[in-house]
């Protein structure tokens, strides 16, 4: 039986409504217009986001898995680029930063909102034999989500032309995870033809 899957426009909708709570939070300690800039980059790229995060469901058991996870790698490297420029002038202020935490926390915005919907592909992948069995599909996610983190951090710190660009960076995420079945496996390769 089908899992009901939720409306993206609702789901959108209710991520905006759920920041907006979290500004009214965060207006008490205002550091000046930064935290509005975060806080309306927030509202319109949150959403986003998790839609496309939660748009993997639809993909479980078609294409190959290394090319489904390389767009969200891509969108996780811009996202996180976007988020980064805005978070480091708006958090300059140790209650801001305590308030942020906090109201994050209380609208189920922190990092389980992304993890989930990708740790749930991941599952719904390996239950179907296209990822390798011991891969753990929430440390999986874990470890995505933090390598496009740091490919936007380090090019935010270091530069653009400091690592590979991101459409490589991507790539290279995706690939040494290591998730799909080995060439000799009964579905699909790794990329690269790696085992």
């Amino acid at each position: 039986m089908a899992t009901p899957q939720p409306d993206p426009h609702q789901s959108s909708q209710e991520t905006r409504r759920r920041v907006l709570e979290m500004a009214v939070t965060l207006r008490e300690d205002r550091s000046g217009g930064a935290v509005d800039r975060f806080l309306a980059l927030l509202q319109d790229r949150l959403p986003l986001w998790l839609r496309i995060l939660h748009g993997l469901s639809h993909l479980a058991g078609k294409g190959q898995v290394d090319d489904n996870l390389l767009p969200i790698a891509r969108a996780g490297i811009d996202y996180y680029s976007e988020i980064l420029a805005a978070a480091m002038p708006a958090f300059t202020s140790p209650t801001v930063t305590v308030r942020f935490r906090e109201a994050i926390r209380d609208n189920g915005l922190g990092p389980v909102a992304e993890v989930t919907p990708l740790a749930g592909y991941l599952a719904a992948e390996r239950r179907l034999g296209r990822l390798r069995e011991e891969a753990d599909p929430e440390a999986s996610a874990r470890l995505l989500l933090a390598g496009c983190f740091r490919h936007a951090y380090n090019e935010l710190l270091f530069g653009a032309d400091s690592g590979p660009d991101r459409d490589t960076g991507a790539e290279e995420i995706v690939r040494e995870l290591r998730l799909s079945v080995s060439a000799g496996g009964s579905a699909g390769g790794s990329a690269g033809g790696r085992p």
